[in-house]
C-alpha cells in the first residue's frame, strides 16, 4: 500500500529560482505534448521526445516523466480536458531525485542538481525511513513542497464487536448513535465551520467590492484560510470519532450523502451552505485514520471498520 508524505523545502534564493524555472519548463513541455491528445506513451514519446528536449532544455529522464504524465492525463475521463498550470506539480523518480541525507533532498533542475534542506515532523521522518517511490514537486504561494510516496505495510482489519452509527449534519457535524453531538475535537475548541465560512464570505465580498490594489493584495494573502480552517476541524473531528470507535472495539457506520445537493432545494443562502458542506472530506479523513498501517501503530488495541450506507468498505 502507498502513502504520501508532504515535506516543506527550504531552498536558497538561487535554488528557488532554479526550481521555479524547472517547473515552468516541465509544464510548458507538457502542454506541447498534450496538443497531440495521445494516451499511448510509446507513440507520444516517438512524436515529441526530441522536440521538447531541444525546446525546453529538459534532461532525458525529465522528458520521459513529462510524456508519461501527459499520457496518464489523457487516459482519464474523456469529457474533462486536462490542463497543466505553469507552476503545476512536477514528477521526480529515483533517477532525478534522491535523499543524500536525512534532512536533504537532491533534485535535478535545468542547470544541474541542487541539494535542498527540508523540514518535517517526527511522524513524517519515520515515514520517510520506509521504502520511497516517486515524488511530486509542488509550488503553493511561493512555497515549495515535496509529496513523497512511501510503501506502508498492510494489516488485515479485525472483526468489530459492535457498530457506532454516525449521522453527519451541517449544524452538528457528527452525531453518534450513543447520543453524542460532536462539532469539535476533545482538545482545543474551533470556531464552528459555518461561522468561519460566513465570516470569510462576508470579508471576501467586501474586499471584492472595494477592488483596490491593497484589497486584492489582502485577498491573495487570505486565500485558502477558510479551506484550511475547515480541514483542521474535519481532521480533528475524524480523529475523535476513530478514537471513540477504537476504544470500544466498534466499527463505524456513516450515512451515504452522495448527490445530497441535488436532492434538497432551498433558498440561495441554503444552497450556498450545502455546497460548502465538507462531508466528503470528513469521510475521507475517517477512512484515512482507519488505514491498516495507522492501526498497526496502536499496538494491541482493536481496529475498527467503516460502513458507508449499505456498502462495507472496511477492506479499503
Amino acid at each position: 500500500m502507498k502513502q504520501t508524505v508532504l515535506i516543506k523545502l527550504a531552498p536558497m534564493p538561487v535554488q528557488r529560482a532554479l526550481l521555479r524555472r524547472t517547473l515552468e519548463a516541465f509544464n510548458a513541455a507538457a502542454e506541447v505534448a498534450l496538443a497531440h491528445h495521445l494516451a499511448n506513451k510509446i507513440a507520444l514519446q516517438q512524436l515529441v521526445y526530441y522536440a521538447i528536449r531541444a525546446q525546453f532544455g529538459l534532461s532525458a529522464q525529465m522528458a520521459i516523466r513529462t510524456i508519461a504524465r501527459v499520457a496518464e492525463a489523457c487516459r482519464r475521463k474523456r469529457t474533462i480536458k486536462p490542463v497543466f498550470r505553469l507552476h503545476g506539480a512536477m514528477v521526480y523518480d529515483e533517477r532525478i531525485g534522491s535523499f543524500p541525507a536525512i534532512d536533504r533532498v537532491s533534485l535535478l533542475t535545468l542547470d544541474g542538481r541542487v541539494v535542498i534542506p527540508f523540514r518535517c515532523g517526527v511522524y513524517a521522518e519515520g515515514m520517510l525511513a520506509r521504502k520511497r517511490g516517486q515524488a511530486g514537486l509542488l509550488s503553493r504561494n511561493g512555497t515549495f513542497l515535496l509529496a513523497v510516496t512511501v510503501d506502508a505495510p498492510e494489516r488485515a482489519p479485525d472483526k468489530p464487536e459492535d457498530w457506532l452509527g454516525v449521522d453527519l449534519g451541517i449544524v452538528n457535524l457528527a452525531t453518534t448513535s450513543d447520543g453524542a453531538c460532536l462539532n469539535h475535537s476533545p482538545g482545543p475548541r474551533h470556531a464552528p465551520s459555518n461561522h468561519v465560512r460566513a465570516r470569510c464570505s462576508r470579508f471576501r465580498r467586501k474586499l471584492q467590492k472595494k477592488g483596490t490594489t491593497s484589497a486584492r493584495r489582502l485577498l491573495q494573502k487570505r486565500r485558502g484560510r477558510e479551506r484550511r480552517s475547515v480541514k483542521d476541524v474535519n481532521h480533528c473531528l475524524s480523529k475523535a470519532l476513530v478514537s471513540t470507535a477504537k476504544g470500544t472495539g466498534s466499527g463505524q457506520a456513516l450515512e451515504d450523502l452522495k448527490h445530497i445537493r441535488s436532492w434538497v432545494h432551498g433558498s440561495r443562502r441554503q444552497r450556498s451552505v450545502r455546497r460548502s458542506w465538507a462531508f466528503a472530506q470528513l469521510r475521507s479523513f475517517i477512512m484515512m485514520h482507519l488505514l491498516p498501517d495507522i492501526l498497526s501503530q496502536v499496538g494491541g488495541e482493536t481496529g475498527c471498520h467503516l460502513i458507508i450506507g449499505c456498502q462495507d468498505v472496511s477492506t479499503c
